[in-house]
């Protein structure tokens, strides 16, 4: 048996990274017996070049939970300027939409997996680094896991399982499918710098090349670039030059030049979601749910939604996996994922044709949001909080 993890246990979290160690540490807080199971060896440096984008409602949670810390380094996001490369047509969404302190922070993922690991020790809840889940078999009053470490395989039991990572075990599942739409795509990720200073500002540009984010971080962005596999690794490993040549292109000369000011990556972008959230004694939020193009930066703001909302709904139950909770849960997640979910695809269709007409829809479309006061507020909103949230509803 991996080190610090009993025979058997309440609940079991699969995956303790930001989704994973938010469900732990809130259904701790609501009285379960908790533990973790997560890949990665303890000490194990994050090599994650990714910058994530919270929104101020995800970001307040980890707050709530006590994973943020006024020491993590974040940049803040007070606007989001969207527009079209070579076309009319913007729309720009500002925290004065919700009356905010802001939009959302942007934070390295090395940064807060480092705040994660100290939430978890300080809050004293077992978990088995490098460790993984092999199997896991669904029982009328438990579920039975497997698991493969380097002290060797075992296994561990628990009325509930909640899978926040480990999605490739969803096919084994009784009722589970997943539908997964590879879109052909990679996103160039890059540190730069330019001329100008980003005033809080995050740019969603769609280009000719394809869409950009430009997210503040520190007195520059993260770019965060959809492009042809061929295109991301070729601008990954040649010139710098070039890449800021192009980008300076996409963008104009709103913020100056670009310097490339740090290391370059390249992830393939799918969409992988799943039929159901709960099989048995098994329920799935995070990236075991759905995985989403970053073209909205909505991934793991749906994730943390997930865990709120499975902690939400098991409050007060006597039986981690009782069934009608978790049902409970599925419907609670219906609205917000398949809204999310669905406007992240279509919007990557909708900006990947570059004719005329579509083109004048889009600039039409954008320019439409941005002169209603009214509509413009609510899409902020959902962006900030999910579709149809409480939260939501009660925004001044």
């Amino acid at each position: 048996m991996p080190r610090h993890l009993p025979d058997h246990i309440d609940t079991l979290v699969v995956g303790a990274g930001p989704v994973g160690a938010l469900a732990a540490l809130k259904l701790a807080e609501a009285g379960r017996k908790v533990a973790l199971v997560e890949a990665r060896p303890e000490h194990a440096p994050v090599r994650d070049a990714r910058a994530l984008a919270l929104s101020w409602a995800s970001r307040q949670a980890l707050v709530e939970a006590g994973i943020w810390r006024d020491d993590l380094p974040a940049t803040a996001i007070d606007t989001v300027h969207v527009s079209q490369q070579g076309s009319w047509g913007r729309t720009v969404l500002s925290r004065d939409d919700l009356k905010l302190p802001h939009l959302g922070v942007v934070v390295d993922y090395p940064a807060l997996s480092e705040a994660l690991v100290t939430s978890l020790a300080e809050r004293a809840l077992p978990v088995a680094w490098g460790t993984r889940v092999t199997a896991i078999d669904t029982l009328s009053a438990y579920a039975r896991v497997m698991l493969k470490s380097d002290a060797g395989e075992s296994e561990v039991t628990a009325r509930l399982v909640v899978l926040a990572e480990g999605g490739d075990l969803v096919d084994s599942l009784p009722g589970l499918s997943r539908r997964v739409h590879d879109y052909g795509q990679s996103a160039l990720l890059a540190e730069v710098k330019c001329d100008k200073p980003h005033d809080g500002v995050a740019f969603e540009r769609f280009s000719k090349r394809g869409p950009l984010a430009l997210l503040p971080r520190g007195d520059g962005f993260m770019l965060v670039w959809t492009r042809t596999p061929e295109d991301a690794h070729e601008l990954r490993d040649g010139d710098p030059a070039e890449l800021e040549k192009q980008l300076a292109e996409a963008m104009g000369e709103r913020l100056g030049a670009f310097h490339l000011s740090g290391a370059r990556a390249v992830f393939p972008l799918t969409l992988k979601e799943v039929n159901h959230r709960v099989s048995r004694r098994v329920a799935l939020i995070g990236n075991a749910a759905q995985t989403l193009h970053p073209v909205a930066a909505q991934g793991l703001n749906l994730g943390i939604r997930d865990a709120l909302a499975l902690a939400a709904a098991l409050k007060g139950s006597a039986d981690a996996g009782d069934a009608a909770a978790l049902a409970s849960y599925e419907r609670a997640r219906h609205l917000d994922s398949g809204a999310v979910v669905g406007f992240t695809h279509q919007l990557v269709r909708f900006f990947d044709s570059h004719g005329p007409l579509v083109s004048a829809a889009r600039g039409l479309g954008m320019n439409l949001l941005d002169a209603a006061p009214g509509l413009r507020r609510r899409f902020a909103g959902h962006l900030v909080f999910g579709v149809g949230t409480q939260s939501l509803d009660k925004t001044p």
